[in-house]
């Protein structure tokens, strides 16, 4: 990414959205830049929570560990996107362990500096309870896909919103450069690897998609689109 992508990516945080472009980047200059590899954890599940994280670029994961080891994906992040902040409301452990994708750079806020700036700029709350109500009905959401879609529905519909993120439109069609493993994609829609596979192939053979290393090519956006709702 470009510094005009990253600046514009920081710009639409929540944490940024509700206050003028001379608070911002007083805002920016307050904030920690840190560089993480792929495959680096941030913080793990049951770790104190001490700050909010915005994605400058690249992609993290937020996943939760079972007891045998297994993981499950909540959900992707990429530029623009903020996550650590549900401690700010309830100063609890982490709920969640953050991994990056990618290489990726991040910003860090201290609480207390948070607290600071939601005194000083309150619709800034506003934003974070947004951010919040957003996060809670998309749990609702994926609880309610869990019980009622199919595997190849979620699969559909995960692609789907990939591409609304990550997607770039090209003459042979819409690339979604994910940087999922097949694991991690089974991971992200609840279902095993090989049922997530299989999906895969039949939409891939019905002209719908067609496959990449760790990206996806969707070449019938409407099929797909129907497939998942």
């Amino acid at each position: 990414m470009s510094q005009k992508d990253e600046e514009e990516a920081v710009r639409r945080a929540p944490i940024f959205t509700a206050i003028d472009e001379v608070s911002a980047a007083s805002l920016r200059a307050s904030m920690t830049a840190i560089k993480v590899t792929k495959g680096q954890v941030i913080f793990k599940e049951g770790d104190a929570g001490d700050r909010l994280f915005v994605v400058i670029s690249g992609k993290l994961k937020l996943g939760t560990y079972s007891n045998d080891g297994r993981e499950n994906l909540l959900s992707i992040l990429g530029p623009g996107d903020m996550f650590g902040e549900l401690s700010l409301f309830d100063p609890g452990p982490r709920t969640a362990t953050a991994t990056a994708v990618v290489d990726s750079k991040l910003l860090a806020l201290a609480h207390d500096q948070v607290i600071g700036l939601v005194k000083e700029h309150p619709q800034v709350a506003l934003q974070l309870l947004r951010r919040l109500a957003q996060r809670l009905r998309k749990a609702n959401e994926v609880l309610s896909d869990l019980v009622f879609a199919d595997v190849p529905g979620r699969v559909a519909k995960a692609i789907i919103e990939l591409s609304e993120r990550f997607g770039t439109q090209k003459d042979d069609g819409l690339h979604v450069n994910h940087d999922l493993t097949q694991e991690e994609l089974a991971q992200l829609v609840g279902a095993s690897r090989e049922t997530v596979n299989k999906a895969l192939a039949d939409f891939a053979t019905r002209g719908w998609v067609k496959l990449e290393p760790r990206a996806v090519i969707v070449l019938d956006y409407e099929r797909l689109s129907k497939r998942g709702r």
